[in-house]
C-alpha cells in the first residue's frame, strides 16, 4: 500500500492545521441535469474555490475546471458512481470511472456513492471493497458516501442506521467516510465514535435558512466531525463565495453559528 502517497493526497483535501474539510460536490449533473448553480462548472468552480473550498468533487467533467492554475488552490475529487434521476431505479449507483482514470486527470481523491438497503446493496459493496483495494495500490484516498436508503430503512437520519452505514465505509476500505447528520451532537457522536476514519456530513435537501445550516455543521463538528460536503446549499446560495467563507469560521475558525451570524450582522 501506498501511504505516502495517500497522506500527500490528504493535505490537499484536509486543512493541516486544523484536520477539517470543507468539501463541494458538484457531482449532480449526471443525476439531475444541469440544475441552478452548476449550469457552468467553471464559474461555479470559481465561486467556491474564492470562498475558500479545500476540495471540489464531480465527474470526469469536472478536472479541466478543478485545477485552474490561478487563484486560490482547490482540491479535486473525482466520483466513480453514477444513476440518473430518469432511471428506473435511481439508488442503483454503478461504477463509471476507473481509479486509474481518475489518477490520470490528476484526482486527488475519489468517491463512491453506497445506498445501505438498496435491492442491490451487494452489488454496490462489491464495487466499494474492489475500488477500495485500487486505491491501496495506488496511494489514492477514497471517499465514500454511505446512505441508508432502501424499504427497510424508515429513516435516513436514524442514527442505528446512519452509524452502521458509516462503519461499513470504513470496514471496507474507505479513507473518508460521507454520511447525513442524525439531527443532534448527542446521537452523531455516537455516528463518530463506530467510524475509525474521518466523518464528513452531507449537506442534504436545500435548508431553510443560513441559521439551520450553521447549527448542523456546528452539532457535527461539536460531535467530532471532520468537516462538510455540501452541494446544492452551497452552489445554489445567492452569493456561495461569502456563504463558504462564512462555513469556514465554523470549520477551521472554531467559531460557534450563533457568533459566525452575530458577526455578519456588525459587518
Amino acid at each position: 500500500m501506498s501511504t505516502i502517497g495517500k497522506s500527500v493526497r490528504m493535505e490537499r483535501i484536509f486543512d493541516r492545521n486544523t484536520g477539517n474539510a470543507i468539501v463541494i460536490p458538484m457531482d449532480h449533473g449526471v443525476g439531475a441535469g444541469p440544475i441552478k448553480g452548476i449550469e457552468n462548472l467553471q464559474e461555479t468552480v470559481n465561486k467556491v474555490a474564492e470562498g475558500g473550498a479545500n476540495a471540489v468533487l464531480g465527474h470526469m467533467g469536472l478536472p479541466k475546471y478543478g485545477h485552474r492554475g490561478y487563484g486560490h488552490d482547490v482540491g479535486l475529487i473525482i466520483h466513480l458512481s453514477a444513476s440518473t434521476s430518469l432511471a428506473m431505479d435511481p439508488n442503483h449507483k454503478v461504477l463509471v470511472t476507473t481509479v486509474e482514470e481518475a489518477i490520470k486527470v490528476g484526482a486527488d481523491a475519489v468517491s463512491v456513492h453506497i445506498n445501505i438497503g438498496a435491492e442491490d446493496e451487494f452489488e454496490m459493496l462489491q464495487g466499494l471493497g474492489q475500488v477500495a483495494r485500487k486505491c491501496d495500490e495506488w496511494g489514492m484516498p477514497l471517499l465514500a458516501m454511505m446512505y441508508p436508503r432502501g424499504k427497510k430503512v424508515r429513516s435516513e437520519y436514524d442514527v442505528d442506521v446512519v452509524k452502521h452505514a458509516a462503519r461499513i465505509g470504513a470496514e471496507l476500505g474507505a479513507d473518508i467516510v460521507k454520511t447525513n447528520y442524525t439531527g443532534d451532537p448527542e446521537t452523531f457522536r455516537e455516528v463518530v465514535k463506530g467510524c475509525p476514519v474521518p466523518v464528513i456530513i452531507a449537506g442534504g435537501p436545500k435548508v431553510n435558512s443560513d441559521r439551520e445550516l450553521f447549527e448542523m455543521i456546528e452539532g457535527s463538528l461539536e460531535a467530532g466531525g471532520r468537516g462538510v460536503a455540501i452541494g446544492r446549499n452551497v452552489f445554489q446560495a445567492e452569493d456561495p463565495t461569502n456563504l463558504i467563507r462564512r462555513i469556514a469560521k465554523l470549520v477551521h475558525g472554531g467559531m460557534s453559528a450563533e457568533e459566525v451570524i452575530e458577526a455578519d450582522k456588525k459587518a
